[in-house]
């Protein structure tokens, strides 16, 4: 049986992430700080395989459009080809 529910993942460029906390201000819990400082995926260890709950999204919009460096990534679809979390949920 399949569903037509759109599934929404994110994760952060470390590269490219300055560190100024924007995401973790608009979206606090998607988004965390990891050792040295950088923003990271709380839902799933910025691997970006897991889905975003729905009503995270809002928040997820609201991170992405105040990221001065355009470090968060998002998709329709898992970044890793392994990922099969998605359908657990």
């Amino acid at each position: 049986m399949s569903s037509n529910k759109k599934y929404t993942f994110t994760l952060v460029d470390k590269e490219t992430c300055i560190s100024c906390g924007a995401c973790q201000m608009a979206a606090p819990d998607i988004f965390g700080e990891d050792d040295d400082g950088l923003s990271f995926s709380l839902i799933d260890d910025n691997k970006g395989i897991k889905p975003i709950p729905e009503d995270l999204l809002d928040d997820l919009e609201d991170a992405c459009d105040g990221c001065p460096t355009e470090s968060i990534l998002v998709s329709n679809h898992p970044f890793s080809a392994d990922a099969v979390e998605q359908q657990a949920e």
